[in-house]
C-alpha cells in the first residue's frame, strides 16, 4: 500500500474521530508534502459537512438484519 492510500485511510477515520493521535499526525504530514491528499482531506471534510448538515442517519442493526434477509431471499430466486 503506498502512502497515499494509507493517507486516505487516516483521513476517512479522522473524519469519524477514530484516528490515533499518531495517525493524524502522519496524515498532517503527508498532506504538507502531496497536494492530492490536501484535496482529497478537503472534499472529505466537506462531504462529512453536507451529511451532517442533511442529518443523515444510517439504519438501525434490525433494519440491517432485515435488509440483508431481503437481499438474501432475493439471491435465492436467482
Amino acid at each position: 500500500m503506498n502512502s497515499c492510500e494509507k493517507a486516505a485511510i487516516i483521513c476517512n477515520k479522522s473524519q469519524y474521530n477514530e484516528a490515533t493521535f499518531i495517525e493524524k499526525i502522519k496524515l498532517k504530514l503527508h498532506i504538507l508534502i502531496c497536494d492530492k491528499c490536501l484535496k482529497f482531506s478537503k472534499k472529505n471534510g466537506e462531504l462529512t459537512n453536507l451529511c451532517d448538515k442533511a442529518k443523515l442517519k444510517s439504519l438501525s442493526i434490525n433494519e440491517k438484519e432485515a435488509l440483508k434477509e431481503k437481499l438474501k431471499n432475493i439471491d435465492d430466486k436467482f
